[in-house]
């Protein structure tokens, strides 16, 4: 399989038959041989000035000026053969413990909430009114810290049960939001507006100069640490609306602390919803 390649396979502790000795791009174009791997890869003309290269969970995407021939799309492919061979092996690792953690909704379920672990208990008694939910906080010696109860039969479906649950997390991560962003602001100088929820894949939370902070509403699986540091970070930008030293600045100038807890956010990625 080649140095580079046992490596790879040293680096993240897999065996030989987890790799694949090809990757390939669901809409791939074109096809090349890298780092003894075969490479196969969505390709596009592009208005842009240099050869651009993405790597998703789909596979290695690649962009060029439609001035640049395919001779030196390969050549550049060929030079930066390691680096794409280890992203591909990266993301497909990834992904495969992505679809490990998948969540795999049914009574007893377990989800993390607030850093910790939440068990979803399906309740169709009359105390509960169909769909509705009521969390109850566990002791120290329980297995997990927190049960939500749901209101809805033992046949309820996978979809019922996730979107029963979705719906209270949502609502809980709204006021919990709301009153940290009441907290932080006035110690940043600024007035927020508007908070709205976002289900975005990649960003957990953007600010508009108009004071409208739209968070992720899935950092509620986050600890308070965590979710302040994102509270925090859009605030800032209130105040300093690019990424500039004055707006790390900003950051620190609230929470000394945050490369720590950006760390923590960029280290613990979620199981896929759904």
């Amino acid at each position: 399989m080649g140095q580079f390649i046992q490596r790879v396979l040293d680096l993240f502790d897999l065996a030989p038959s987890t790799i694949a000795a090809q990757f390939v791009h669901p809409r791939a174009s074109r096809r090349i041989a890298l780092a003894t791997c075969d490479v196969a890869y969505a390709f596009r003309r592009a208005k842009r000035r240099t050869i651009g290269m993405v790597i998703g969970p789909d596979g290695l995407e690649v962009s060029a000026p439609r001035w640049v021939t395919v001779g030196e799309i390969e050549a550049t492919l060929h030079e930066k053969a390691d680096w794409i061979v280890r992203k591909l092996v990266e993301m497909q690792e990834h992904q495969r413990r992505l679809g490990e953690a998948r969540i795999q909704w049914r009574d007893g379920v377990v989800l993390r909430y607030l850093g910790e672990s939440l068990q979803v208990v399906l309740d169709s008694s009359a105390v509960l009114k169909k769909n509705n939910a009521q969390l109850e906080t566990l002791g120290d010696q329980s297995a997990v810290s927190f049960v939500l109860r749901i209101g809805l039969p033992i046949t309820a479906s996978p979809e019922q049960i996730r979107d029963a649950t979705q719906a209270w997390l949502m609502h809980r991560a709204k006021e919990l939001f709301a009153e940290r962003l009441d907290h932080f602001a006035p110690r940043l100088g600024v007035a927020w507006k508007r908070l709205s929820l976002s289900s975005a894949s990649t960003r957990w939370g953007t600010a508009s100069a108009d004071g409208a902070i739209r968070l992720n509403w899935r950092l509620i699986h986050h600890k308070l640490d965590v979710i302040d540091y994102v509270v925090a970070h859009e605030l800032s930008h209130l105040r300093v609306m690019d990424h500039s030293p004055q707006f790390w600045d900003t950051v620190k100038s609230v929470m000394p602390d945050y490369p720590a807890r950006r760390r923590l956010l960029r280290e613990e990625p979620l199981a896929p919803w759904g």
